[in-house]
């Protein structure tokens, strides 16, 4: 029972008050239940929030009513990208290509892309390009050397080198003391379109026993 029920009137000096707690206990009961009313509306907003923004909706007749998504493949392992790579650059160069009819007949049987002037192979062999990095075969197995060189001008091209040197060896060590690796080196460079042409290294940089190549202009990335 509220205060305002309990007041009682003795006399008509007594109904003022009594009349304005009436209003008042009146007036909060309308705003509890305006409130309570509401929140009543805001809930029920929320429970029809989904079909309000969609529309109405219907399930699907004859067929399982939940939708399974298949799970998104794993990203690749970084191991199996560096094998692949490495199968790549084993069948891109091959042992079996024929270079001979590609050299240039000099003595020094140099090479140069269809389109590649001779002023380029004369610019190479006098030393007008400095030599940034060099890879060197020494040591190396004939797929080793193969697979070795073939990242070597990959990335060579790719971090926007010009000229590098591939050393080879004489071949003073080998059987019959003839260079195993010369030739070899010779039929993988031309295979690879990075290279536009090569010649026989200056007798300071390696002579015999090295090849400057130089390579298509590739991006440099920082």
């Amino acid at each position: 029972m509220t205060a305002a029920a309990r007041l009682t009137a003795h006399s008509l000096a007594d109904l003022k008050p009594l009349r304005q707690a009436l209003a008042e206990a009146a007036a909060q009961q309308a705003a509890r239940e305006h409130e309570r009313r509401e929140r009543e509306r805001r809930l029920q907003a929320e429970r029809n929030l989904f079909a309000t923004s969609v529309g109405a909706v219907r399930p699907l007749k004859g067929q399982d009513a939940r939708l399974w998504h298949a799970p998104e493949p794993p990203e690749p392992l970084p191991v199996q990208r560096q094998l692949d790579e490495e199968r790549v650059l084993r069948e891109s160069i091959s042992d079996e290509f024929d270079v001979t009819t590609l050299l240039d007949v000099d003595d020094q049987l140099s090479f140069r892309r269809t389109g590649v002037g001779l002023d380029v192979t004369r610019k190479l062999r006098s030393g007008a390009w400095s030599i940034q990095r060099q890879l060197d075969l020494h040591g190396l197995r004939t797929d080793e050397a193969r697979e070795a060189l073939g990242e070597f001008v990959r990335l060579a091209h790719r971090t926007g080198l010009r000229c590098v040197r591939i050393v080879h060896g004489k071949g003073l060590g080998s059987p019959g003391r003839t260079p195993v690796l010369k030739g070899r080196v010779q039929r993988w460079l031309v295979q690879k379109k990075e290279v536009l042409a090569f010649v026989q290294a200056r007798p300071l940089d390696g002579g015999a026993g090295a090849l400057v190549v130089l390579l298509q202009p590739g991006r440099r990335k920082n």
